[in-house]
């Protein structure tokens, strides 16, 4: 039998998963992420502490299993997308690295956006602007860390990073770097005009060659395999956009006929089609791990990490009791508290600077109230993307959910009954890993094709079906939600002002 590696590089944990050929998981390690927040709205990963994450996990999940490492035919990394991990013109760290949900260049996006530089992009690159983009990242060290700036000598995201580590050799995985804005869609390439666009350009030598998910990137040196007791030579692969990962487990293809919710730090709403169309919303799309298609996402760091967030403050010994929190949900009737949250702690889908917040509590109000309203404020910014998501996939019937609240019953009949929608939740308890292994199949020749590997695996699927009497109810708060909402927006203007 052959095995595969799939690491899963998250927000909170670094995991590694070990799968024979038939998708089986043999092995899974985990270990904490760390993440710094030294300043405002700053959130970095010290680089060689994200190196020796993937170090620990690989030898923990060797020392789980008796697999020979010669047996292990393919490595692959799932992981985070967006963000700026950079090297120096010597193939060294350039600072820490920059995630996704750091938001350092808001005012720079502000002025891009008052500009109309979004919409001047958007047939190039079909892409929105944020701050956790690179471009924007890139533009803020240029105008703020000048040597910083001159000494990049190459530009990657989390799984290049910790890829370049494994082997040696520099590249940008196809489905991160296509959702970058550096990366003309149309033509399939970098585009020099797009770094002019957002005055980088001097940057254009440091962007590193295109790898696909499935393409051998490199091996494991023989320091490296000495180091996490991996077997020198053992090929290691493109890997995934951890938004392509969890889709590819969770079964949606190009039918468009389901959707893919996935519930983590970030809220996103994910299909798969074979065409670009023209609609009123500006969609995101990025190359997926099949070859013309592509994947269209809504996304936002609207979802489950604000429930997390609260474990401090909510829980016991700093940890959220979830079977607790789901009793004392499932005593309350739907929808029918006054207590609304806005799940803003780490970002707004609704517009730039947006803070967080609860309304409406008083004091009969409990723990579990409290709990509801949590959950409610994460399904209503779901919603909100679900919603756009639906008029371009007009025949979506089916919601695919993963991440953490999927194994929460109650927390889904919630979300079936706000949709309206059938909630099928998959038993791949590690999407990311899974994912990533199976492009290492696949790019190893076990399978001729991601197609014929997702056809392989055998997972199943449990189902909730939507209460009719309570979708009425969830709709009446959540546009109630979104009126709150527009309040908070007018009172950041009003003190922004």
């Amino acid at each position: 039998m052959n095995y595969y590696i799939g690491i899963d590089s998250g927000g909170t944990f670094m995991k590694a998963a070990l799968f024979d050929a038939k998708g089986t998981q043999c092995g899974l390690a985990r270990v904490s992420a760390s993440v710094l927040n030294n300043q405002q709205g700053w959130v970095e990963r010290d680089l060689d502490a994200l190196w020796q994450n993937a170090v620990d996990v690989i030898r923990q999940l060797l020392a789980t299993t008796e697999v020979d490492p010669s047996l292990i035919k393919g490595l692959s990394i799932s992981a985070q997308g967006k963000g700026v991990y950079l090297l120096d013109k010597q193939g060294e760290n350039l600072g820490y690295g920059i995630m996704s949900s750091d938001s350092r260049s808001l005012p720079i996006v502000k002025d891009w956006l008052d500009q109309g530089v979004a919409e001047a992009i958007y047939p190039t690159t079909l892409q929105t602007l944020w701050t956790g983009h690179p471009v924007s990242i890139l533009r803020w060290v240029k105008d703020n860390e000048v040597d910083r700036y001159n000494n990049i000598g190459a530009v990657l995201m989390s799984h290049d990073y910790l890829r370049y580590r494994l082997t040696g050799e520099v590249a940008a995985e196809l489905t991160n770097m296509s959702e970058s804005n550096l990366f003309n869609s149309i033509t399939g390439e970098y585009d020099k005009s797009l770094l002019s666009t957002f005055g980088i350009e001097e940057l254009w030598d440091a962007l590193p060659p295109i790898v696909k998910p499935q393409q051998q990137a490199g091996k494991i040196t023989a320091a490296i395999a000495k180091e996490t007791g991996l077997a020198e030579g053992t090929p290691v692969f493109g890997g995934l956009f951890d938004v392509v990962s969890t889709a590819i487990c969770s079964g949606i293809n190009s039918s468009e006929d389901t959707l893919n919710y996935v519930m983590g730090t970030w809220a996103v709403t994910s299909g798969i089609s074979k065409h670009v169309t023209k609609e009123r919303h500006n969609f995101v799309y990025g190359h997926y791990a099949i070859d013309d298609e592509y994947i269209i996402h809504e996304a936002s760091p609207t979802s489950a990490g604000n429930y997390e967030w609260f474990a401090d403050y909510l829980g016991d010994s700093g940890e959220l009791d979830h079977a607790q929190n789901q009793t004392l949900v499932a005593a309350l009737a739907p929808a029918s508290s006054s207590v609304y949250f806005v799940p803003f702690l780490y970002g707004s889908n609704q517009g730039l600077g947006l803070k967080s917040g609860f309304y409406g509590l008083q004091s009969h109000h409990s723990k579990g109230h409290l709990i509801q309203a949590i959950w409610e404020g994460i399904l209503f910014c779901h919603n909100l993307h679900l919603e756009r998501m639906r008029q371009r996939f007009p025949k979506a019937n089916v919601l695919k959910v993963t991440g953490g609240p999927a194994m929460s019953p109650v927390w889904m009949q919630m979300l079936a009954d706000l949709t309206g929608m059938t909630v099928e939740i998959s038993d791949v308890d590690e999407t990311g890993s899974l994912g990533a292994a199976m492009m290492a199949m696949v790019g190893s020749g076990e399978f001729a094709s991601l197609q014929e590997c997702t056809k392989s695996m055998t997972n199943s699927m449990s189902r909730i079906e939507p209460n009719p009497e309570n979708y009425s109810r969830y709709q009446k708060k959540y546009h109630n939600y979104q009126k709150l909402v527009q309040l908070f927006k007018q009172f950041e203007d009003e003190i922004d002002a």
